[in-house]
């Protein structure tokens, strides 16, 4: 981790539009990308595996695997530039560096679950009308933040978490195309996600600076190394996926078709609204954390804008939607450099790999369960990242009814979806997300409850939980 003296004076390290000597910039824009870099491809990597894309680099559909994971980055780029150079009212004009989201997967998975090619034209659209109206929130942002209080944003979190946790397992014993095959859940890929998992909480834990703030990468490094050590990658394999990758391609427009689902587009609206909030969380959060300041509704405003075009943009090159990555809002506050072009120059990086496939595919070697083991490192943060917005919330009893209900029908509906069998297709798909119900019902509930019910005697919650609250005791 570099040292604040050698990079600039204080008032210049809290200014967004300070722009450090470039052999010192150049390397902070690249600690920016390395801390965002898995986290930001994996998507990509889940959806195509959802919709039945071959692993091997021999497979017919691994060239649009490759494709995915080509313009994760490459739109991450374009989307971070939007902030951090601006387009006119677009862009924050702060260190903001944009990423493929983890919160739209569990709306994205079902729409593409086992339609290989045939499923992408309704998710890119859904996609690329989801981020306009993303985007269209920026007018009225800040008026809307009463109906999302932590109680709600902080369940949401946790429900993305809770619904993804079950594809890194999955993925950590052979993959979810290998369920109920012997070969699924042996040793050999126990160890190889273990490795990963081992590593990483070892150097989050035990190393300082970039050692730590690497730790994901560095833990797939290591169980990548591991792989080949044991023959679960061999080197024929890598370099038959280098080769069967250009050198440099340019994005294709429109390269699935377009076709209207209201599936998708009712999903990624409603999961805009949720991704906004969480944009505007990280916003404040850079301002807080690097300059001492609450954020402007002009940075709020345009950091909303440059969240949906560039998840539009993604729509329409094929890749996910994007949202603002809180990791790099921490290392914000770590390295105490505030600098908007830091971040410029990771975005341009990004987006040279975005152009390069080779790059893309030497990611796709990693064997999925070396990534299972990160993506549940990943996805049990995200979960832990959900209580600890909860932790803010007031535990009377309002809220806690509001919660239960909210997690129990969502968690529920996600765990059996065969209870849905007779509901129509397009409001199937959205319900058994899991999600999209669960933040709904806390939504229309935390609006529509009285606050008086919080002061209530509410004797049928169970085991006394309603006593910890320490404003509202048993039996009052």
């Amino acid at each position: 981790m570099m040292k604040n003296s050698s990079i600039g004076t204080p008032e210049q390290l809290r200014d967004p539009n300070y722009t450090p000597p470039l052999l010192k910039a150049i390397p902070l824009g690249i600690q920016h990308v390395l801390a965002m870099f898995i986290a930001n491809v994996t998507p990509a990597i889940i959806v195509a595996g959802a919709a039945g894309f071959g692993f091997g680099s021999n497979s017919p559909d691994f060239p649009e695997l490759l494709y995915m994971i080509q313009m994760s980055m490459l739109i991450a780029g374009v989307a971070t530039l939007l902030q951090t150079i601006t387009l006119g009212p677009v862009g924050a004009a702060l260190p903001v560096v944009q990423g493929t989201s983890f919160a739209f997967l569990p709306v994205m998975i079902p729409l593409v679950a086992g339609k290989g090619i045939d499923g992408m034209a309704a998710l890119y659209t859904g996609i690329f009308v989801g981020g306009l109206f993303h985007a269209f929130l920026g007018l009225f942002i800040g008026k809307i933040r009463f109906a999302l209080p932590p109680l709600v944003t902080g369940l949401v979190v946790m429900m993305i978490g809770l619904a993804l946790i079950k594809v890194g397992i999955q993925y950590s014993a052979g993959g979810a195309h290998m369920v109920g095959k012997p070969e699924f859940g042996t040793l050999t890929s126990w160890a190889c996600a273990a490795v990963v998992i081992l590593v990483t909480l070892g150097l989050k834990f035990y190393a300082r600076g970039m050692w730590a703030i690497s730790a994901v990468l560095l833990g797939l490094i290591a169980g990548y190394v591991f792989a080949i050590g044991i023959g679960k990658l061999s080197p024929a394999a890598i370099a038959g996926s280098w080769n069967n990758a250009s050198a440099f391609a340019l994005p294709m427009p429109f390269k699935y078709g377009f076709e209207m689902s209201f599936a998708a587009i009712i999903g990624f609206c409603l999961m805009a609204v949720v991704s906004a909030i969480e944009t505007v969380g990280d916003v404040s959060g850079i301002t807080k954390g690097g300059a001492g300041r609450e954020a402007t509704d002009k940075e709020i405003a345009g950091a909303t804008y440059a969240d949906g075009l560039g998840t539009a943009v993604a729509g329409i090159f094929g890749g996910l939607p994007n949202t603002s990555f809180s990791q790099n809002v921490g290392l914000v506050a770590i390295t105490g450099v505030m600098s908007r072009h830091v971040v410029t120059f990771g975005a341009i990086f990004l987006i040279i790999c975005g152009l390069v496939p080779k790059v893309g595919s030497l990611i796709r070697t990693i064997p999925i369960e070396v990534l299972g083991g990160g993506v549940v490192v990943m996805f049990g943060m995200v979960v832990a990242s959900g209580i600890s917005m909860l932790a803010d919330v007031n535990w009377n009893r309002r809220n806690m009814v509001i919660f239960a209900i909210a997690l129990s029908v969502g968690l529920g509906l996600q765990l059996e979806p065969s209870a849905l069998q007779y509901v129509p297709g397009t409001l199937k798909v959205l319900l058994t997300s899991g999600l999209l119900p669960a933040a709904l019902i806390a939504v229309v509930l935390n609006l529509i409850l009285p606050e008086e019910l919080a002061a209530e005697s509410t004797e049928e919650v169970s085991g006394g939980m309603a006593g910890h609250n320490p404003e509202v005791q048993p039996g009052e």
